[in-house]
């Protein structure tokens, strides 16, 4: 890997990424996150590279981000991906963390929010991710917001993912969304996905079904000065997903629990997502690795068909 700065944050770039940004490839930046706080070894590492064969097959680059010794890595080789698979008590990292674990020099695991800050810094347009975080249920009365959300308003990266998770406030997030004017466009369906669920009930406010429409309305959007992320979602494939209707009411019943027990904060998401994971007999875990692996795939597809446009307008403008 060779080292280099931007913004005076240290970047360290895989070869096979750095060799693609600067051949304007197409790349895909996805999150550590997956493979420290997923699933055990060795299966998180199977499954980190299932998502980066995904994104390849789509047609781009995969560049997993992480954080170590004070340095963001831009794309993990396997020696890297095995050493976040296997090292015990890597953080999680979130955006607001970033500077105090990058001043600390310790390793760390990137969530969308961070990851977004790295893949604008390291100039890659796309991101990845299975689900995005959002505005929790009863939030009117804990404040509970992902900082994925407001990330979404500071950082200029084209996000695709199969919306968000449905133990979330669906109609809340899309809300904050709307106010903060980020711009959701469904690929090829008409609703708004709920991660492992193909709906979440809620209409997308736009769908586009041609992946050379959304490469020039991602241009257009940053080219109206808006310096802030645009969000692509795509549902799980339908052999895959699972009925929202089989979850939804124990998803009710798991947050009535959780407050009886005093359950609170990130404790309330891993208390849910166990019982979901119990109502399903095992599927939910299936389903989650389904729906990174789809999403990544969509992902490459589209990162593809934006480097297309980018590179032919280019050559249009040298031309004249």
């Amino acid at each position: 890997m060779k080292n280099t700065q931007n913004a005076s944050i240290p970047l360290i770039f895989s070869e096979e990424v750095k060799a693609a940004l600067n051949q304007g490839k197409p790349v895909v930046a996805l999150e550590s996150n997956v493979i420290t706080h997923g699933l055990p070894y060795p299966q998180n590492v199977i499954t980190a590279k299932k998502v980066e064969a995904a994104v390849r097959k789509g047609g781009a680059v995969p560049a997993t981000i992480g954080i170590d010794k004070g340095q963001f890595l831009i794309g993990m080789d396997d020696e890297y991906i095995e050493r976040f698979a296997t090292t015990p008590n890597i953080p999680k990292v979130s955006s607001r963390d970033l500077p105090i674990i990058l001043a600390q020099g310790k390793m760390g695991a990137t969530t969308v929010a961070s990851s977004i800050v790295a893949a604008e810094l390291a100039n890659i347009p796309f991101f990845s991710s299975a689900g995005i975080g959002g505005v929790h249920r009863g939030a009117e009365d804990t404040m509970d917001i992902s900082s994925d959300l407001i990330q979404f308003t500071h950082s200029k990266v084209a996000v695709v993912c199969a919306g968000a998770k449905n133990i979330l406030d669906i109609g809340l997030t899309m809300e904050f969304l709307e106010t903060h004017c980020v711009p959701v466009i469904s690929y090829q369906f008409d609703d708004f996905p709920a991660f492992y669920c193909r709906s979440s009930g809620f209409k997308s406010p736009h769908r586009l079904d041609d992946e050379s429409d959304i490469a020039k309305a991602i241009e257009l959007y940053w080219g109206l000065g808006r310096n802030s992320s645009i969000l692509i979602s795509t549902p799980t494939k339908e052999a895959d997903a699972i009925n929202s209707q089989d979850v939804d009411a124990e998803i009710n019943k798991a947050i009535i629990k959780a407050k009886q027990e005093g359950i609170t904060g990130n404790g309330i998401t891993k208390y849910i997502m166990r019982a979901i994971d119990k109502v399903t007999a095992g599927r939910s875990a299936e389903a989650n690795m389904a729906v990174l692996i789809n999403t990544a795939e969509v992902a490459g597809k589209l990162a593809a068909a934006h480097a297309t446009y980018k590179n032919t307008n280019q050559e249009l403008k040298t031309a004249c």
